[in-house]
């Protein structure tokens, strides 16, 4: 049968260029395309995995919003990451064969998975596919060194300057808006994952709106004046 005959979901995903087959050709997205398990519905809420939990598969998320959560021996929660369309969970299981952390839906969402299993073999006899992941795991690298910066060298303000921007940026890079968005995650998350109290995002929040570098209205974020919060986020210490 003609690989053309067959249906091909990947194919026609409006987010092929940011996922998995980005990079392939027709003929090696439609081989793809058939080892996925397409758009899983994961609930506001719910938990794709947990941690403990066996990997078995990567996850592409085909829409929505995730958050991961790494479990301090005490029992609290530390946000390390927040994914977004076209970007892949559970690259942290990989050397242990074991998920270290929750991944939780932040809104209805859905996710498109493939056996690991399947995928090294499909990465054998396409150099594309195996050249898109390798650079999927160096973003993750990149992103975990910034994080690391974010928490070990920068003023809070420094951090939710910062975040905004590159939350912006992820945006525009999926051809949405890099003005107005809708955050997904509470305060407490962003807290959370920038290492700051609950009270500090809110002030800070409260204080860039003032200023006039930000219009906030609830979950509703418009930035106003980029230039002068990037500034905010290459201050350097006094």
């Amino acid at each position: 049968m003609n690989l053309h005959d067959l249906k091909s979901v990947c194919g026609s995903c409006t987010i092929r260029e940011l996922c998995l087959p980005a990079g392939l050709s027709d003929e090696e997205v439609h081989l793809l395309d058939q080892h996925m398990d397409h758009r899983q519905v994961v609930s506001k809420g719910d938990y794709l995995y947990r941690v403990g939990d066996p990997f078995r598969s990567l996850f592409a998320v085909s829409s929505g919003f995730f958050k991961t959560v790494l479990l301090h021996e005490d029992g609290r929660g530390q946000i390390t990451g927040f994914q977004m369309m076209g970007e892949l969970l559970g690259l942290e299981a990989i050397h242990s064969d074991h998920h270290v952390c929750d991944a939780i839906a932040l809104e209805d969402s859905a996710v498109c998975a493939i056996s690991f299993d399947q995928f090294e073999q499909l990465g054998q006899i396409m150099a594309n596919l195996q050249h898109r992941f390798n650079k999927d795991l160096s973003r993750e690298i990149v992103r975990e060194h910034n994080v690391m910066m974010l928490l070990g060298s920068m003023r809070s303000e420094e951090r939710l300057a910062n975040f905004l921007i590159d939350l912006a940026d992820r945006h525009a890079h999926r051809h949405q808006s890099s003005v107005e968005m809708t955050l997904r995650m509470t305060r407490e998350d962003i807290g959370s994952y920038l290492g700051l109290k609950l009270e500090t995002v809110s002030r800070l929040l409260s204080r860039f709106h003032d200023e006039g570098l930000l219009e906030v209205r609830g979950r509703r974020v418009k930035i106003l004046d980029r230039n002068a919060l990037a500034l905010r986020r290459t201050e350097t210490h006094n």
